[in-house]
C-alpha cells in the first residue's frame, strides 16, 4: 500500500494489516449496510501489474486466456493466467491505462504472477512493472454509486456495455456493474475524493467489497485455490474472460476441448452456508452421491450480512441437481444454493 495512501486512511480511522484495510471502527455493522447503503472501500488488498512496450499486447495475447484485442481505452475484460494443463494460476481485470494494460490481481498472487510472466518475455519488447503505489483504486457500490461518481467527479457510468471504462486525465471509472463502481486515480487526487465521497457514503473494509464480488459471481483465485479450476469451472466464459477464437496461450488446448467435446463437469454456485465457523477458499464440499470423493471446493467466501458465510463453489453439476451439498463432511454445513446475476452457457 503506498505508504502516504495508508497514512492517510490511517487518520480516518482505517484498521489496516498487511496493506489491507480490514474495517473502519465496526467490522459488523459495515457488512449489515453495504446491501443496501452507498459504500466506499480502498481496494489496495488487490495489486497492479503495468505491462508497457510496443509488444505488450502481443505479449498478453499470447499468455491469458480472454483476447487482448477487445480492450480499448474504453473497455476491460476479465481473464485468468493457466498452467499448460489449463489449470488457473490467477484471475484478473485487465483495462488500458494510456498505452499501457493494467492488470488487477490479488496481492498475495501479484510478485509470483509477474515473476513468471517476466520468464517468457526473452525479446519481447515489453516491461513488467509494479504499478500498485502509483495508482490508488477505490470501489464505490450502491443504489447511488453511479449518480454520486458523476456528482463527485463528472465522468458518466455507462452500464449498456459490460466493464465499460471512462477517463477524464486525472481518473478513471470502470462500470463493475450498475450499482458497483471502481476508480482509479493518482494519490494525490484519492485523498480529494474520498473526503468528498465521504460526505455520501460509508468507508467499509475489503470484506463488504469482496462480499459484494461474491453476490455479483465475479471469482478471484486464491493461493489456496491455485492449479483447481479450469475457466470454466468458474464461470470466466459466462463473464467474458475467455476467448475461443484467439490463438494459443498456456492451456488454450485443454480449454478449447472441454469446451467443444462438452466434458465440462463442474461449474460455480453462488451459496449461503449457515455456519458460526470460518468457510475459506480452497475448503472442500461433500455429497452423498460421491461417497468418499470431494464434490466441489470453495472458490471464494466471507461472511454474509445476514450471519453466517456466502460463497463461490465450484461444484459436481450433478450433485448439485439431485442433492445436497455440505461442508467439509457429509456431517458439515449445508450450502444453500441461490441464483447467479448472470446466465450460465448451455
Amino acid at each position: 500500500m503506498n505508504p502516504a495512501w495508508q497514512t492517510f486512511l490511517r487518520d480516518r480511522h482505517a484498521v489496516i494489516e498487511n496493506d489491507s484495510v480490514v474495517h473502519f471502527g465496526n467490522i459488523t455493522t459495515e457488512l449489515q449496510e453495504t446491501p443496501t447503503t452507498t459504500v466506499m472501500a480502498d481496494l489496495s488488498h488487490h495489486r497492479i501489474i503495468r505491462f508497457s512496450g510496443e509488444d505488450a499486447n502481443t505479449f498478453l495475447q499470447n499468455q491469458v486466456s480472454c483476447d487482448i484485442r477487445e480492450i480499448n481505452p474504453n473497455q476491460a475484460q476479465y481473464g485468468s493466467y493457466c498452467t499448460p494443463k489449463g489449470r488457473i494460476l490467477a484471475t484478473f481485470l485487465l483495462w488500458q491505462h494510456h498505452d499501457d494494460l493494467l492488470m488487477q490481481l490479488p496481492a498475495g498472487l501479484s510478485a509470483a504472477i509477474q515473476k513468471r510472466l517476466t520468464m517468457y518475455v526473452l525479446r519481447a519488447k515489453v516491461q513488467l512493472t509494479d504499478a500498485s503505489n502509483d495508482l490508488i483504486r477505490i470501489g464505490i457500490a450502491g443504489p447511488d454509486a453511479a449518480l454520486l461518481i458523476k456528482d463527485v467527479t463528472g465522468l458518466p457510468c455507462h452500464f449498456d456495455h459490460p466493464l465499460h471504462v471512462t477517463h477524464d486525465g486525472v481518473q478513471s471509472a470502470l462500470c463493475l456493474s450498475p450499482q458497483r463502481i471502481e476508480l482509479i486515480t493518482s494519490v494525490e487526487n484519492a485523498a480529494l475524493l474520498w473526503q468528498r465521497f465521504d460526505q455520501h457514503a460509508k468507508p467499509v473494509g475489503m470484506d463488504c467489497w469482496n462480499w459484494l464480488n461474491i453476490e455479483s459471481g465475479i471469482p478471484v483465485i486464491l493461493p489456496e485455490t491455485q492449479e483447481m479450476f479450469l475457466p470454466q469451472m468458474v464461470n470466466l466464459d459466462a463473464i467474458g474472460g475467455v476467448s475461443f477464437k484467439k490463438g494459443c496461450y498456456p492451456g488454450q488446448e485443454i480449454v478449447a476441448r472441454t469446451q467443444y467435446l462438452g466434458k465440462l463437469k463442474r461449474r460455480m454456485f453462488l451459496a449461503h452456508i449457515d455456519s458460526t465457523q470460518t468457510i475459506k477458499a480452497g475448503d472442500a464440499l461433500y455429497s452423498s452421491d460421491m461417497d468418499d470423493q470431494s464434490s466441489g471446493n470453495i472458490v471464494n467466501a466471507t461472511p454474509s450480512p445476514q450471519g453466517g458465510f456466502d460463497a463461490l463453489a465450484v461444484i459436481q453439476q450433478s450433485s448439485v441437481d439431485a442433492i445436497e451439498i455440505h461442508w467439509q463432511s457429509l456431517q458439515g454445513p449445508t450450502l444453500e444454493i441461490q441464483s447467479l446475476p448472470y446466465s450460465l452457457p448451455a
